[in-house]
């Protein structure tokens, strides 16, 4: 464990390294408890360090070193000094040489999950960000790239299967049969923490894949026995991504081989080391039975995600963690892309927004706040953010929405030519983009260094004389912990204004600019923009497609928002109008609980809805979405301060309870037409056809009466795919009741023995906003299934509480939060990387009334307080509580 004594690592400090390894040889002996790791290096001093002469220090922890030898030469202890982070020698030639060392490491006994750990059995590793010095002793930083060649030996009847980067050299057995060894070559240099093994007793399926070019590549999954069959949606989805790949951005893959394994213990989603990706299981595994719409969905995406860092991560990888971003935001972005080519567009969209603003903007608005590009960081691992990965995609989008789509292509290609093999920066990366359209990003590159959501404030002036439109924009870029004055951004708004018909007018700016697609560029902290030839005043439709991700302020009369639902042809706008229109109403309705004042307004949006989803020309995925009110977290998010879930929740409850009793006859004749009786299909269509018919059936559930309950149960018991079983059940279990008893009870004895499964069941009792929740969930933490070194369980478990149940996780008697930190405490000594992460869901702690933040603070001063303490929750846990 790294504990609280770490010091922060600075961006404005980075130097490149002195020392160079360009050929890394790996002999590996797999053993439970004692794995040999015998590791031959080629160093040399680095030339763009001439001048600097140091003594070559290597990354090492939880290793024991049992040889090290120079050129060839046995060092003793006084050649080297050891610590519990490190291996430095005394003296180096001043030319390259060759350094080899033999450590043993404890897979068993390694339950932080980095370095090489077993799961479930099968031997499998985790280097990224720096698992890869739980190895060996190494230059373990991304700008150290190498040629790898890897021997790896295990027992054939405990591990069959032997996997690593690169192509198959050779394989063969040992020692009579009692060990075998199978030989990797890896031509392409990477950093560390791209290196993976595998090994274990894994059932593959396979298939091919012809590049563009002509070459063959052989694919496989690797799987748990019997599991085959899961994996099916997994390769289609990779073969799909593959031929995308070649299409969108010309990227054509470069080994003889792809092969990825599915474990059941990960930290992450999944892991894109080159040519073997590993992947937590549960983003694998699917079918009918066992998946849900969602999971389908993830699998697609995430198998994308992965394939896709070939080129951007692995083939162009970050110079240094700082530029983490520049592999996660651009491959997200393109993921999305992806899942938007594949899917419907404007649904992908929506789905992506709102997980950033629901994820991303409560970040950026709390301690946690960071800019894309972080300057500074104790522990690297608290960097894998909403910030990094989705914010980072989506400035990575509005390059796109600047450039446009050619433009943006040759600043794609350019930046693979220029830096292929390279390990490169956020300012390289732009630099590309500038050379290919002769434009000027460098107010634009702010974005990477400046932390928080901009806020535009758009005021609207229609002269009726003139006919003309001024359209006044404002951009506020808030305070965050560390930067408390911001420069304007380079902020793209797409817009349109809609006359009385709700039809889109012709945007002329009396300056006689082109207004390109729609953009106009914000630059400044005021800016006034002028139509002309505008016959009527009209309603303005702002960030269209969501141009950017900023908050946007501005006064519309409800009138305008129901014009916009009802007519906006921007399919995102309308959305994003009456998501805001359900907002306003769920805010003051918070409030009106609060004052024992009622509003019409609630009523006005239910029939507003009732309209636009009495559309048929709208996708039945895209009338789904309209269905979904803002989440309890996001109403809390716009209120800001003295914030009381509870009234919250009520709020929420009473506006469904009111759709379902307004809409419906409308209602119940969605969830008819919407059944679908035929075969199962995985596809956009199909599944968004069983959103629909999903989210009536909420609403309908919400209404209450005994009917509804019926349907609510029926709906469970005549379910003939997961989606359709496991949103019933969790429907049933926020209602409780002899139903929701007995759907439990049925899911537990079908899916007890399905460890991917079997985590819906504790997630649906983990989110049920009745009162006993906290003592069901605390019985679940000993139920012979759930396990703290099970990651996938703690997020299905303790995640779900803390995360989606904010009535019964804020109770105002603190037992919620004190909860946590017993929980996030018992991890930190098996896990400090998952510990770190459940505290996610203290970030917003200041904004609650100030009973709850005071239950709130003693909890974290608890954790801040305990000894010993991780420097990953040691980190996140001074930040929330003292920002």
């Amino acid at each position: 464990m790294k504990l609280d004594t770490a010091r922060p690592v600075h961006l404005k400090n980075y130097r490149p390294p002195a020392y160079l390894i360009d050929k890394v040889s790996l002999d590996i002996s797999l053993e439970p408890t004692q794995t040999r790791v015998r590791s031959k290096l080629s160093i040399l001093p680095n030339p763009k360090a001439a001048g600097r002469r140091e003594q070559l220090r290597l990354d090492g922890e939880h290793l024991q070193l049992e040889a090290i030898s120079l050129n060839g030469r046995l060092l003793g202890k006084k050649d080297y000094k050891l610590t519990a982070t490190s291996l430095t020698l005394a003296k180096t030639p001043t030319k390259a040489f060759t350094l080899e060392i033999t450590t043993i490491v404890n897979p068993e006994a390694n339950k932080a999950l980095q370095g090489i750990y077993r799961s479930n059995g099968v031997y499998c590793s985790q280097c990224e960000a720096q698992g890869f010095r739980r190895i060996t002793y190494f230059l373990d930083r991304p700008d150290v790239l190498a040629t790898y060649t890897v021997r790896i030996d295990a027992d054939p009847a405990a591990a069959p299967i032997l996997l690593s980067n690169g192509n198959p050299v050779e394989r063969g057995m040992l020692d009579g049969g009692k060990r075998h060894y199978a030989v990797w070559h890896d031509p392409h240099p990477k950093p560390s923490y791209l290196f993976a093994l595998v090994g274990g007793d894994l059932a593959p399926i396979s298939s091919t894949f012809r590049t563009k070019s002509g070459r063959k590549v052989d694919l496989a999954i690797y799987v748990e026995h019997g599991k085959e069959a899961r994996a099916a949606w997994a390769m289609d989805s990779l073969k799909r991504s593959m031929r995308w790949d070649e299409k969108r951005f010309g990227r054509e893959y470069d080994l003889d081989v792809f092969n990825i394994v599915a474990v059941s213990d990960f930290n992450m989603g999944a892991m894109e080391n080159k040519g073997l990706n590993i992947f937590n299981d549960r983003l694998i595994l699917a079918s009918p039975e066992t998946a849900t719409d969602a999971i389908f969905e993830a699998i697609e995406s995430v198998v994308a995600h992965e394939y896709f860092h070939n080129w951007t991560g692995n083939r162009i990888t970050c110079r240094d963690w700082f530029q983490l971003c520049l592999k996660e935001g651009l491959t997200v972005y393109r993921d999305q892309e992806f899942s938007a080519d594949e899917r419907s567009a404007t649904v992908q969209r929506i789905v992506d927004v709102r997980q950033l603003k629901t994820h991303q903007f409560a970040e950026d608005a709390g301690p946690l706040s960071h800019p894309v590009r972080p300057e500074s960081y104790i522990e690297i691992n608290n960097f894998y953010t909403a910030t990094v990965y989705e914010k980072g995609a989506e400035v990575v989008r509005m390059i796109a929405t600047i450039l446009g789509r050619d433009a943006f292509r040759k600043g794609m290609d350019l930046y693979f030519e220029r830096h292929d093999g390279e390990a490169a920066t956020v300012e390289e990366f732009v630099t590309c983009f500038a050379d290919a359209s002769g434009l000027d990003l460098t107010q634009f590159k702010l974005w990477y260094s400046q932390a928080g959501t901009p806020e535009i404030i758009a005021n609207l002036r229609y002269d009726k004389d003139k006919k003309t439109v001024d359209l006044e924009l404002e951009q506020i870029v808030p305070a965050t912990p560390g930067q408390p004055n911001k420069k304007p951004m380079h902020i793209p708004v797409r817009l349109g204004l809609l006359g009385a018909n709700g039809h889109d007018l012709d945007l002329k700016l009396a300056s006689g600019e082109e207004v390109s697609d729609g953009v106009v560029a914000l630059t400044k902290r005021r800016q006034s923009f002028r139509f002309i030839d505008v016959p009527s005043r009209p309603v303005p439709s702002l960030l269209r497609g969501f141009s950017a991700p900023v908050n946007l302020t501005i006064d519309l009369p409800d009138d305008d928002v129901e014009l916009l639902m009802a007519g906006d042809s921007d399919l995102f706008n309308r959305w994003q109008a009456a998501n805001d229109f359900a907002a306003r109403t769920l805010i003051e309705s918070v409030s009106g609980l609060a004052s024992g004042k009622r509003s019409q307004r609630p009523l006005r949006y239910a029939r507003a809805l009732g309209a636009t989803l009495a559309n048929d020309s709208l996708e039945p995925a895209y009338r789904a979405e309209l269905l979904k009110l803002p989440t309890q977290a996001d109403i809390a998010r716009m209120i800001g301060k003295n914030v009381d879930p509870a009234l919250i929740h009520r709020a929420q409850r009473n506006l469904m309870k009111l759709i379902g009793r307004t809409l419906g006859p409308q209602l119940e004749q969605l969830y008819k037409e919407m059944e679908d009786k035929g075969p199962f299909s995985p596809d956009a269509a199909s599944a968004g056809r069983r959103a629909l018919r999903n989210a009536a059936l909420t609403m309908l559930t919400a209404r209450g009466t005994p009917e509804d309950i019926k349907r609510l149960a029926k709906h469970y018991a005549k379910a003939s795919n997961m989606t359709d079983r496991a949103h019933a059940l969790f429907l049933l279990a926020v209602r409780g009741g002899p139903e929701a008893k007995a759907a439990l009870a049925n899911f537990y004895k079908t899916w007890s023995r399905d460890h991917v499964v079997i985590d819906t069941w504790f997630a649906a009792q983990a989110q049920s906003p009745l009162t006993g929740t906290l003592s069901r969930v605390k019985a679940l933490t000993k139920h012979a299934l759930f396990s703290l070194t099970a990651p996938n369980k703690v997020r299905a478990l303790i995640g779900t509480f803390a995360s989606t149940n904010p009535v019964q996780f804020n109770r105002p008697d603190g037992a919620g939060y004190e909860f946590l930190a017993d929980q996030v405490l018992a991890l930190d000594r098996l896990n400090p990387q998952i510990a770190a992460r459940m505290l996610g869901a203290m970030r917003s702690w200041r904004t609650l009334e100030s009973g709850r933040r005071a239950k709130a603070r003693k909890a974290l001063q608890r954790i801040v307080r305990a000894r010993p303490l991780s420097a990953d929750v040691q980190e996140i846990a001074s930040r929330i509580l003292d920002a």
